[in-house]
């Protein structure tokens, strides 16, 4: 794995306002510090900017998020920005299979995939990128162009100055919401379930049922879907691997969801719920629920997860990506609700798109209007296609009862390869 020594950036300060030093290149500011952010920084390191990244959280992000759907794309970019792609960076499946709820076999699809996990892939940009230019516990309060560079001020009440800002900072960007505040997260009436099990924890008998497969169960009115994942330490080593799963469930905004959302102290949260916070009523009743629709390896997936919990599913689909010399990148741009399987890769080819047009045109606004001509439409396009497959959950959320699709179409077209999906 390539490690870029530190001293490529340094930062100043001036009357108490910091500023990217620009000897020896432009300097960048990156707000987020997830897989997309990373993925900008380094990037953007390796073509000769000098590169920070400030991230809200202040604690370790390593333990969020969590299974991957693995792209040529995202491998691409990955290497490009300094991890070495090998054998460990997921677990292959060489099928798909889909389950009924009583056990038996549906329909199988081979799709050979790598399945990866969040934490790994974070742990592999971390290290590729100075520990040193990585800054927490930075919230970002707001942007504005100060004599040609584009000051960030925080919350704490720092200011840092960069010739270029790369928002990556999520579903509820700070940037989006000072440059395009008419775009906002959009309920797609139904929640995701997700889970993360220890192998060894799981019986011999789903073990070997779903661990060699990309697994599918669709009770009515749902979807489940499952695969392996690396494990603590990034092993990729049977019996040491974990089982992730995404539950896809209608929640209907003023009467499922905002019970969802509401905790033990009766403080209604907004858009999402802490993990910890959702109360224990709650996960008992999803557990007996998935005791009752899933089939037997997935009930059991659900119930022998520590940490259960839910996302609301949200659109974002905005109409631009550059903002002068601020651009949006990733989720802060658009959401796409997971059954296509590519926000991280997503993310990882809007940063390809942006090194790329900087390195064609040496002025940023100019090189940020080559960039959003390049991933507008195929924002627009992943976005249109995501609400497509969940198109049926959406409806059962208005109380419709839509024509389910047939299960060899489901599992022929969730999560695909990109190339195939667009």
């Amino acid at each position: 794995m390539s490690k870029p020594g530190g001293g490529r950036a340094a930062l100043s300060t001036r009357g108490g306002r910091a500023a990217l030093s620009t000897r020896g290149g432009r300097a960048a500011l990156v707000v987020g510090g997830s897989l997309g952010g990373l993925l900008a920084a380094n990037l953007l390191l390796r073509a000769g900017w000098q590169v920070r990244i400030a991230e809200k959280v202040a604690g370790k992000l390593e333990g969020r998020g969590a299974g991957i759907i693995t792209h040529d794309a995202l491998f691409a970019a990955l290497r490009r920005a300094g991890v070495t792609v090998g054998e460990d960076i997921g677990v292959g499946v060489a099928e798909r299979v889909a389950l009924a709820p009583d056990g038996r076999t549906l329909a199988r699809l081979e799709l050979s995939q790598i399945l990866s996990a969040w934490g790994h892939l974070h742990a592999l940009l971390r290290a590729a990128f100075p520990v040193a230019l990585y800054r927490q516990g930075l919230a970002l309060e707001s942007l504005s162009e100060e004599a040609g560079q584009i000051a960030a001020r925080f919350e704490d009440g720092s200011v840092e100055r960069a010739d270029l800002v790369v928002a990556a900072d999520g579903i509820r960007s700070t940037a989006r919401r000072q440059f395009a505040p008419a775009i906002r997260p959009r309920y797609a009436g139904y929640v995701a379930w997700r889970g993360l099990v220890e192998e060894a924890r799981l019986s011999p008998a789903m073990r070997a049922e779903l661990f060699p497969r990309f697994g599918f169960c669709l009770p009515p009115g749902e979807h489940m879907l499952g695969y392996p994942v690396p494990g603590a330490g990034e092993s990729v080593v049977p019996g040491r691997r974990r089982y992730n799963f995404v539950w896809y469930r209608p929640a209907p905004e003023t009467g499922v969801l905002a019970d969802l959302l509401t905790d033990a102290r009766g403080k209604r949260w907004d858009e999402a719920i802490p993990p910890p916070l959702i109360r224990p009523e709650i996960l008992a009743a999803a557990r007996a629920d998935a005791a009752r629709l899933l089939a037997p390896g997935f009930a059991e997936a659900v119930a022998k997860t520590e940490g259960l919990f839910f996302q609301p599913i949200y659109d974002v689909d905005s109409a631009a990506m550059a903002f002068g010399r601020v651009a949006l990148l990733g989720d802060a741009a658009f959401v796409a609700r997971p059954h296509v399987g590519m926000g991280v890769t997503k993310a990882a080819e809007d940063a390809l798109a942006l090194v790329e047009a900087l390195a064609v045109e040496p002025d940023v606004p100019a090189a940020l209007s080559r960039y959003q001509a390049a991933r507008l439409a195929v924002g627009k396009r992943v976005v249109a296609r995501a609400r497509r497959l969940g198109a049926s959950l959406e409806a059962r959320a208005r109380g419709e009862a839509p024509a389910e699709p047939p299960i060899e179409q489901v599992i022929a077209e969730i999560a695909v390869p990109a190339a195939a999906a667009l």
